[in-house]
């Protein structure tokens, strides 16, 4: 579009220049940005998308076009992400007006959208206003808010390279599309209830309390379904979820599993459906108000609930929740045993919907479990069909529509630590912006380990890591690897010459690699050494000085072929050595001692040379047969692989203290060992011994510490009668000693004082709280994760960089550096 203005007259006065703007400038109003900023300053020219980014020519007088180079990063869009403005002198040429001219797509991909984003309050306003066109339209948007990456099949960002291309807009929307001074003008999800997606409401066969089959559509003159029609998709599942049934919704970026938390039956039914065990279910919460009186909500708790990312936020519980007369109390069933609530607040206008807009009648849910809509171990179900058939014997109804969802994406996990947010799953609202690197990598993808995996696409200086994909465990979970591996390459622009991956030999994400790297080098790098990486390459480290790496976690293939976990390195990005780590114990059985808790505690006390009695906990849980048998492969050493994993000495005391003896979900052992420790914080409960050896004849070899100690005083503690979260603290206090005392020996070896705490078991805020306030207290810097997850969600990252090292390639290639934003917002 166009607006007339007076000729300008090419004169010595005028000057035109070619602007560049990189970053997250596409889909985020950045173009209708630059046209009111051009036109207000009364410059000729136009703007246009291109793979290079956003790319506008202004001509006028020179104070006014140096005034528009200055504003754009000032005063860009509030989803826009400027990494960097270029200009540059171009011959003036006349003319008048400005304009938006259409997108080009010659030339490198350099550029991202945004990534998907809860819905603005301007659009809430109009969602809830009667005399709106859009009241009640579950899939209103604009440049401010919505779906972005999910829908995104190529660039630059316009509707023909999203899922909104089969969707032709009315003339309403249209006008709106097309007018630069309006909050739509070229959004590309733009539409209404006459031109948009539509919203339907599918019930399986009759399930007790609920109505038989039907297909429910939100457009009555839609006559292609069976069943009878009705208006209101959305009340007619809220009253079922009032009748306690289970609802696949689906969202942004895949389906969730829906139902009232407060229903005892409901949830249970769920747990049961979905085979959980005992891992947490996530709730989400109408308003924030609906939960405070069960959890503790800080500042820093509150902005991330309530921002524009709406991750789900691990708070924890109150001891005691206060009393609220009406407060919505969720079942038993959502969070057993977790001293954690998840919770994240509506940021769709669906979710809004289900909650209910202000004035409607009908039942109105103040708390939904909402959950991924998946088969355990496989990844979110995006498709609509495949969400018919997979989700048929775990939900009663879907509600859902006709936009496709072209990239899964699954909700980001966060929780706050010490006033500083600790990221424990990275996925929507971050992906797919970039990370900065410290140093430069030539085109590389790394990706990642077999568990959370997530994988990462390098260049120059960022790095761009995908969406959480799952546990490679399962075919549809690295079909979907591979999907979004080619999608993030599509809109990156990374052609990767240098792969990396994990050092485990039968990790699949490693045999993925080699395959696909054919004849490009696959460089296998050591678990922890990557996860220390990780931290260093967060934190904006060059590597040139080493740190000490506490990497504290489950599994990670180790150089000597034992289950490393629970390790003190001396590490920079060009290699790593071991300075101390816990004694290896033998890990009877593999996945079954992960499962089976008593199993780990059953090797510590063999370890430890401490007899099974019958009066220990672990002993009672472990059958008959079983023990005799496990016995008896201690004994002869068959199939324990020996270990020195973190992880697993939680595990076995958890079940030594009688806590947790079976885990139905990853790490359940211990955070339930968590749990029990912060019940009894204020107690003066003391510490066991846990400290790390000398290294005997040689004097290269690294520190061990032995756990048997440790294990021979929670014996005693639980012989004694103490009770279990007394014991859980001093195990807690135990382990922090252990890193402040292997850390203190670092530093007097080889004066280094920056210690960085990575590894799963930093997700335990007791620990990570503790282990940071004692380093720092006695001088040494501490480096913990923030963005970045510092379990294996984050493993792709330490990779790149230290494959892109190994390689001798820490260069940004022949093609350059892809533009593109930080997760940081810096360049």
């Amino acid at each position: 579009m166009t607006v007339p203005q007076p000729e300008l007259v090419v004169t010595k006065d005028v000057q035109r220049r070619r602007v560049t703007v990189r970053g997250v400038v596409q889909g985020v109003g950045f173009r209708p940005f630059l046209y009111t900023l051009a036109t207000g300053l009364e410059l000729a020219g136009h703007v246009t998308n291109t793979g290079d980014g956003v790319v506008a020519e202004v001509e006028g007088t020179p104070l006014a076009v140096a005034r528009f180079c200055a504003r754009i990063t000032e005063e860009a869009p509030p989803l826009a992400q400027v990494e960097s403005v270029h200009d540059q002198e171009v011959p003036a040429i006349g003319g008048s007006g400005f304009t938006i001219v259409p997108s080009r797509t010659d030339g490198p991909v350099r550029t991202l959208v945004s990534p998907d984003t809860a819905t603005c309050a301007a659009c809430l306003t109009e969602l809830a206003d009667p005399s709106d066109r859009r009241h009640r339209h579950p899939f209103i948007t604009c440049t401010h808010c919505g779906p972005r990456f999910t829908i995104v099949t190529g660039l630059p960002y316009d509707r023909d390279h999203t899922t909104m291309a089969d969707f032709p807009m009315c003339p309403e929307c249209a006008q709106e599309y097309t007018d630069p001074g309006d909050r739509r003008f070229h959004a590309q999800p733009v539409a209404c209830p006459s031109c948009g997606p539509r919203l339907r409401l599918v019930v399986a066969p009759a399930a007790p309390g609920l109505r038989p089959r039907v297909v429910v559509a939100a457009d009555p003159n839609d006559r292609s379904l069976s069943g009878p029609l009705v208006e209101d998709p959305v009340a007619e599942a809220r009253e079922l979820l009032a009748a306690g049934a289970i609802i696949a919704v689906k969202g942004l970026g895949g389906y969730h599993l829906a139902c009232d938390a407060t229903d005892a039956a409901a949830v249970e039914l769920l747990r049961r459906r979905k085979s959980r065990g005992d891992k947490p279910f996530a709730l989400m919460a109408r308003e924030i108000e609906h939960v405070e009186h069960l959890v503790h909500i800080g500042d820093a708790e509150r902005d991330l609930l309530s921002g524009s990312t709406r991750p789900i936020v691990l708070l924890r519980r109150r001891t005691v929740p206060s009393v609220r007369p009406g407060a919505p109390e969720p079942a038993h069933a959502v969070a057993p045993g977790s001293p954690d609530l998840g919770v994240m607040l509506p940021y769709t206008p669906l979710h809004h919907l289900l909650f209910g807009l202000p004035g409607e009648e009908g039942p109105a849910p103040h708390l939904l479990v909402m959950t991924s809509g998946n088969i355990a171990g496989q990844p979110i179900v995006t498709d609509d069909d495949e969400a018919l058939d997979k989700l048929a014997h775990l939900a009663d109804a879907w509600l859902t529509h006709d936009r496709p969802i072209h990239v899964p994406c699954d909700d980001s996990v966060v929780r706050v630590c010490d006033g500083e947010p600790l990221t424990l799953r990275r996925s929507r609202g971050h992906a797919p912006l970039p990370v900065t690197l410290p140093v430069p990598v030539r085109p590389a993808l790394a990706v990642g380990g077999d568990l959370k995996n997530a994988f990462c696409l390098g260049q120059g200086h960022k790095a761009w890591m995908s969406a959480h994909v799952g546990d490679m465990g399962d075919l549809a979970t690295q079909h979907a690897f591979a999907c979004a591996e080619e999608q993030l390459e599509t809109i990156t622009g990374v052609r990767p010459g240098l792969f990396a991956a994990d050092s485990h030999p039968g990790y699949r994400s490693g045999a993925w690699a080699q395959v696909h790297a054919a004849d490009r080098p696959l460089v296998r790098v050591q678990h922890h050494h990557a996860h220390v990486a990780a931290t260093m390459v967060e934190h904006g480290l060059d590597g040139s000085r080493p740190v000490i790496g506490v990497a504290f976690d489950g599994t990670g293939y180790g150089e000597d072929g034992a289950v490393w976990g629970g390790e003190v390195l001396l590490a920079d990005y060009d290699g790593f050595v071991r300075h101390a780590h816990l004694a290896y114990v033998p890990l009877p059985g593999g996945d079954a001692a992960v499962r089976r808790p008593y199993r780990m505690a059953l090797a510590h006390l063999h370890a430890a040379g401490i007899d099974p009695s019958g009066d220990l906990p672990c002993v009672a849980a472990c059958p008959a047969d079983e023990l005799r048998v496990l016995q008896a492969q201690l004994t002869q050493g068959l199939n324990c692989v020996p270990t020195s994993s973190m992880g697993r000495l939680f595990d076995a005391v958890s079940s030594l203290a009688g806590i947790c003896h079976r885990a139905g979900y990853e790490a359940q052992a211990a955070i339930e060992l968590e749990a029990a420790a912060l019940s009894a914080l204020g107690d003066d409960a003391g510490s066991y011994h846990l400290a790390p050896g000398g290294p005997g004849a040689d004097p290269d070899a690294p520190l061990t510490a032995d756990p048997a100690p440790l294990i021979a005083a929670v014996v005693d503690d639980v012989r004694r009668g103490t009770a279990a979260p007394l014991i859980a603290v001093r195990f807690h206090h135990a382990v922090a000693r252990l890193v402040h005392t292997a850390c203190t020996t670092a530093r007097e070896r080889h004066g280094l004082e920056t210690v960085a705490l990575t590894g799963g078991v930093f997700a335990n805020a007791l620990l990570s709280s503790a282990c940071a306030r004692a380093l720092r207290q006695d001088g040494f810097t501490v480096l913990r994760h923030h963005r970045i997850p510092p379990n294996d969600g984050g493993l792709a990252l330490g990779q790149l960089v230290v494959a892109a090292r190994t390689a001798g390639g820490d260069l940004a290639g022949p093609t350059g550096e892809p533009g593109g934003p930080t997760a940081d917002g810096t360049g």
